[in-house]
C-alpha cells in the first residue's frame, strides 16, 4: 500500500487518519482531480487492513478514471477490484465484526423504512450478538457444570438440585422464547411477514387471498384445481407488510402440470414464516384435508407458525372446529376476517414495543427455533430423571452450535459465500 500511495501522491508523506487533499494525476501527470485521501493503518480500519481512502467529486467518468489510475499503478502489487461484499467479508474474518453485524450492514442500506434503519443500526451496534453471547453463555455454564457432575455419579442427585439445573434450563429455554418473538418482529420488519395458503383443492384459498388483498388477485371459480402455480401479492394491515402466497391444491396426481404446481407449493410451505392451512368447515371435503396435511407436514420447517383456518362456517350450524385454537372464517359473508387479521399481527409482534428491535433474516429464525427445539426436550424438570447428564450435556452444545451460527461461530464457508456475494459492490 505505501509503494501505491508513493506512485500516487509523490513527495508527499500520508498521516494516519488524518484528511489529505491532493492531486490524482493521470500516468502523463495530468490532473485528474483534487480529492481528500485518508490512510488507514492496520488494524485500525473498517476490514482490520491497511487501506488507502480517496473520496472524490461525484461524477460516473471522474470515478471511473481515478479507479483506472489506482488499478494502473497497483497492478504490479496485485491491486484489483473487490468482488460484492469483499470488504465486509475481510472485515468478518479480521474478527473486526461478527456474522449478524456484518449481515446488518447489507440490511442498513436496503432498509426501506426509518424503522428498518433503526433496527438494522441497532444490529451494526451488536444488540442481537450480544443477547446470542448472553445465552450462550449461560449454555456452556450450564453444560460445563453438567459435565462436571457425570464425574460424581453417586452425588448427582444432590449436584443437579445444587446447582439449580433444571431451573437454569427453564430460564435458558423462556431467554430463547423472547428472543425468537424478537427475532420475528426483525425479519418482518426487514421482508415483511410470508403467509402462505395451503390446504386442498376448493376450500377458498383463492377467495381468502382476494378478500385480503381487496382485490381480485387470484382467479376464483367453482371448479376444483383452478389455481395451478403460487400467486405472490404483497398488502399492508395497518403497516404490517404481509407477502400473501396463494398456491396449488394439495393432493395426489399423477397430472405432470399439476405435480409441478404442488412441488412449488411445498416450496413456499418450507419458507414460509406462518401456513394458514384452510379447511372447509363443512367437512366434505375430509378426507382430501388429511391428504393436503400429509403433504404439508414434512415439509415444515421448525419454528414456522402453522394455523388452522376453517373456511364457509356460514354453510355450518355451531362450531365444525376440531382444533382449539383454529380460526372460523367465512370468506362470502366476511365473518371471522378481523379476527384472522389480529392473529397474523399478533404472531408478526407488531403490538410490541420495537425499541429495542434489531433485524434479522430467516436463517437467524431457523437458527433459533432449532437452538429451542434442543432445550426443550431436556426442559420441565427432567435433567436426572427421564433424561440422563450426557443427554442433556449434549443437547446444550447442540443448542450452542446453532445459536453459533448466527454469530458466524459455526458457519460453512459455502454460507459464508453465499451471505457475502448478495451484498453490493464496494462494501
Amino acid at each position: 500500500m505505501n509503494n501505491i500511495s508513493h506512485v500516487l501522491f509523490p513527495n508527499k508523506t500520508l498521516t494516519p487518519r488524518h484528511a489529505h487533499l491532493l492531486p490524482v494525476k493521470d500516468e502523463h501527470g495530468n490532473l485528474i482531480d483534487k480529492a481528500i485521501v485518508i490512510l488507514f493503518m492496520a488494524p485500525s480500519s473498517y476490514t482490520g487492513e491497511t487501506v488507502l481512502e480517496i473520496q472524490a467529486h461525484g461524477g460516473q467518468a471522474l470515478l471511473q478514471l481515478i479507479l483506472e489510475r489506482c488499478l494502473q499503478v497497483g497492478k504490479s502489487e496485485g491491486l484489483r477490484l473487490a468482488a460484492p461484499g469483499e470488504f465486509t467479508q475481510r472485515a468478518f474474518l479480521n474478527n473486526r465484526m461478527d456474522l449478524a453485524q456484518a449481515e446488518a450492514v447489507a440490511d442498513l442500506i436496503e432498509a426501506g423504512s426509518a424503522s428498518a434503519v433503526r433496527a438494522a443500526a441497532r444490529s451494526l451496534q451488536g444488540e442481537f450478538s450480544r443477547r446470542i453471547q448472553s445465552i450462550n453463555t449461560d449454555l456452556l455454564e450450564l453444560r460445563a457444570y453438567i459435565e462436571a457432575t457425570i464425574d460424581f455419579p453417586e452425588e448427582e442427585i444432590d449436584f443437579i438440585e445444587e446447582g439449580r439445573v433444571n431451573e437454569r434450563v427453564a430460564e435458558i429455554e423462556n431467554k430463547l422464547s423472547q428472543l425468537q418473538q424478537v427475532a420475528m418482529r426483525g425479519k418482518v420488519l426487514r421482508e415483511g411477514l410470508t403467509v402462505v395458503l395451503a390446504g386442498a383443492p376448493n376450500v377458498g384459498k383463492s377467495s381468502l387471498m382476494n378478500t385480503l388483498a381487496c382485490e381480485d388477485v387470484a382467479i376464483v371459480t367453482d371448479i376444483a384445481g383452478t389455481t395451478r402455480d403460487r400467486i405472490a401479492h404483497t398488502i399492508h394491515l395497518d403497516g404490517l407488510a404481509v407477502n400473501l402466497i396463494d398456491t396449488a391444491g394439495l393432493h395426489h396426481t399423477n397430472d405432470k402440470v399439476e405435480q409441478i404446481g404442488i412441488e412449488r407449493t411445498l416450496e413456499a410451505v418450507e419458507n414460509a414464516d406462518i401456513v394458514l392451512l384452510l379447511k372447509s368447515a363443512d367437512q366434505k371435503e375430509a378426507e382430501s384435508q388429511e391428504e393436503a396435511m400429509s403433504l404439508i407436514q414434512p415439509r415444515l420447517r421448525e419454528g414456522v407458525q402453522f394455523l388452522h383456518i376453517f373456511n364457509k362456517i356460514d354453510l355450518v350450524e355451531g362450531s365444525a372446529q376440531k382444533e382449539s385454537d383454529a380460526i372460523g372464517i367465512s370468506v362470502k359473508t366476511g365473518e371471522g376476517i378481523d379476527a384472522l387479521i389480529q392473529r397474523l399481527k399478533a404472531i408478526a409482534g407488531e403490538s410490541d414495543n420495537a425499541e429495542g428491535d434489531f433485524l434479522a433474516r430467516a436463517r437467524h429464525l431457523d437458527c433459533i427455533a432449532r437452538a429451542c427445539e434442543h432445550i426443550r426436550l431436556i426442559s420441565g424438570e427432567c435433567v436426572g430423571k427421564t433424561v440422563g447428564l450426557d443427554i442433556a450435556a449434549e443437547e446444550l452444545r447442540l443448542a450452542g452450535m446453532a445459536l453459533g451460527e448466527i454469530v458466524g461461530k459455526t458457519t460453512s464457508d459455502d454460507l459464508l459465500g453465499m451471505i457475502f456475494s448478495k451484498f453490493c459492490i464496494g462494501k
